[in-house]
């Protein structure tokens, strides 16, 4: 059991898996490499999508509820893998019981829900974090040291991009607006978080987007920053980009290959070099590992929010992407 600092004694860290689609599944596999964690429960909406997770991933409790998830005494942190526009919900159910949360990014659907579970989390005492597996990844937590070291001089830019071609069908999720569709929210987080970890939060943001169907498909962001620095970032479903990105500064640049959002190196150029430096990651990609393994830190250290994902930054990454949605137009039903 988690001691009364929300520490943990000397044993694995027992996951509850809210939800059981395919980003579910992923993190399933991703922690079983972890020596220290294990997955306990499963809730679903329904008994019998939970028991099918739970044979299928040889897991020993299915919940027919989240209620019960949530409720569970065995599970130390829940991770919620819902779709961003059921995050709500489920993030507080698991807040008012007391069980911390791992949840999938988009946090919310808005910048107002994000606020809100916040503020509950604060109250309540309860340990609450983004999935913005981004953030743990070692090379990324190196590029920021680099960074941070002057090895680049002062950011002047950043440039970003993310994108796939998606289903075009109306009823799919992407593009379904009931169910928080479009780019923006689905793929935009990632650029605008990757920028906002460099230079923080803008004090300008210019959108523009292509829409269809009541979503966005194709939309580029312009962030301007007091310090005279600016990010430019694309998401697409239309187009498959580079997905890329690239931090330039006063004395130098880097360059982030193809898969960005959890990389495997990137290339530091320093004004006046004979070559560029690579920086790798050490190990083999375990992309959700990385960012439980924080989670398994940070409540065996007692701490209500992780310093590598604090919740002051979702926050400020939600403000952006509501902004961008008020300069392309994009409303949700019940907004």
């Amino acid at each position: 059991m988690a001691d009364e600092q929300g520490g943990l004694t000397g044993r694995p860290v027992r996951w509850g898996i809210l939800a059981t689609g395919g980003i579910a599944r992923s993190f399933v596999t991703d922690v079983a490499k972890l020596p220290d964690a294990e997955i306990v429960a499963v809730g679903s909406r329904t008994a019998e999508s939970a028991e099918r997770f739970a044979t299928a991933h040889g897991i020993p409790r299915a919940h027919g509820s989240w209620a019960a998830l949530a409720e569970d005494p065995e599970v130390d942190v829940v991770y919620v893998a819902t779709p961003h526009s059921a995050h709500a919900e489920p993030v507080r159910l698991c807040l008012e019981a007391g069980t911390p949360v791992l949840c999938e990014k988009p946090f919310t659907l808005n910048a107002a829900q994000a606020t809100e579970l916040v503020a509950l989390a604060r109250e309540r005492g309860v340990f609450l974090m983004e999935a913005m597996w981004t953030y743990c990844s070692p090379v990324v937590r190196r590029m920021v040291e680099v960074i941070a070291e002057g090895a680049i001089g002062e950011v002047r830019s950043v440039h970003v991009d993310f994108g796939f071609v998606a289903p075009t069908d109306p009823a799919h999720r992407l593009r379904d607006p009931e169910l928080g569709g479009g780019a923006l929210l689905d793929l935009g987080v990632y650029p605008v978080s990757f920028a906002q970890l460099v230079l923080g939060e803008p004090s300008e943001v210019r959108a523009w987007a292509a829409m269809s169907g009541g979503t966005d498909e194709n939309t580029g962001l312009l962030l301007g920053y007091e310090s005279g620095a600016v990010a430019a970032l694309t998401c697409s479903f239309v187009a498959d980009t580079a997905r890329t990105a690239v931090v330039t500064g006063s004395r130098g640049r880097i360059e982030v290959p193809r898969g960005f959002l959890h990389p495997e190196s990137f290339v530091l150029h320093r004004a006046g070099a004979d070559a560029p430096e690579e920086f790798t990651a050490p190990g083999p990609a375990m992309s959700y590992a990385h960012e439980a393994a924080e989670v398994g830190r940070a409540l065996r250290a007692g701490e209500l929010e992780s310093p590598l994902v604090p919740l002051d930054g979702t926050l400020a990454v939600m403000r952006t992407l509501d902004a961008a949605r008020r300069e392309i137009g994009l409303r949700y039903p019940g907004e």
